[in-house]
């Protein structure tokens, strides 16, 4: 069955009785609409396990977003099972990495295969497509407001947490560089804690962190937030400044139907 994209021929002017969808307020030019799903989890014995994913999504969408952990390890003959699959996609790619693709200790072999397959890889780079920026990465962890986790103490948590903001500053460097009045920006981990919720709270500070959330922030030219990781998380949140965020993890995207993926308009 093909699914209905979530998203109506202009949600800028809803009907009777119909509220726009967050992420699809009116803008200038044409709008794109823009699918995105995460955690897929490819294992060495997937077989053709998402084909069907990948030559439908061009019915509902213009662009694809993969939020990372497409593969379980990160291993060569997973990544080779996941492109088996995804040369049935038509439209073009955005992806980041999640941390399962560094389980292996070979995360830029697995996004150089990933590139070299057409995902447009987002690390530290930025892209514009049909008028639309994408920018993104990784993301990491290191919890939500209040309960962040700051450089104090031990040298091993000074660590931890420098890793923590040079990947943010990274996930900002790509969104600086974009001059589009619209941009998607693509994480694994969550930028705010409330798509999170629905997992134990004991681990909400591993599943992403308000670093990323305070970079969003920042930029006027942000107007939707993707990301997965949160299997049992909630679907959708929004930062401290309005910006709307979806957890599209597949876990979380089963949960809401029967379509392996979600579509917005920007």
């Amino acid at each position: 069955m093909t699914p209905s994209p979530e998203t109506s021929p202009d949600p800028s002017v809803p009907t009777e009785g119909q509220t726009p969808q967050p992420g699809m307020e009116a803008g200038p030019g044409k709008k794109l609409r823009v699918a995105a799903v995460g955690d897929l989890h490819v294992g060495e014995t997937s077989q053709r396990a998402y084909r069907d994913l990948f030559d439908r999504v061009h019915d509902d969408a213009d662009v694809l977003c993969l939020c990372g952990d497409l593969v379980n390890f990160g291993k060569t003959v997973e990544v080779e099972n996941l492109l088996e699959d995804l040369r049935a996609c038509r439209i073009p790619m955005v992806g980041v990495l999640g941390n399962h693709e560094h389980e292996c200790g070979q995360p830029e072999e697995v996004a150089r295969l990933l590139s070299d397959a057409g995902v447009k890889m987002l690390t530290g780079e930025a892209y514009e497509i049909e008028g639309v920026g994408f920018a993104g990465g990784k993301g990491f962890v290191g919890g939500f407001g209040r309960y962040m986790l700051s450089p104090f103490g031990e040298a091993s948590i000074k660590h931890f947490v420098k890793e923590a903001v040079e990947d943010a500053n990274l996930i900002e460097n790509s969104i600086r560089t974009l001059r589009t009045e619209r941009s998607v920006v693509l994480l694994h981990y969550s930028p705010v804690v409330d798509t999170v919720v629905g997992e134990p709270p004991e681990i909400h500070p591993f599943l992403g962190s308000s670093r990323l959330g305070e970079v969003v922030d920042r930029y006027e030219n942000v107007k939707l937030v993707v990301h997965g990781h949160a299997h049992r998380g909630a679907p959708e949140g929004r930062t401290a400044r309005g910006v709307p965020v979806y957890n599209v993890a597949l876990p979380v995207l089963r949960t809401l139907g029967d379509t392996p993926y979600r579509v917005f308009e920007v």
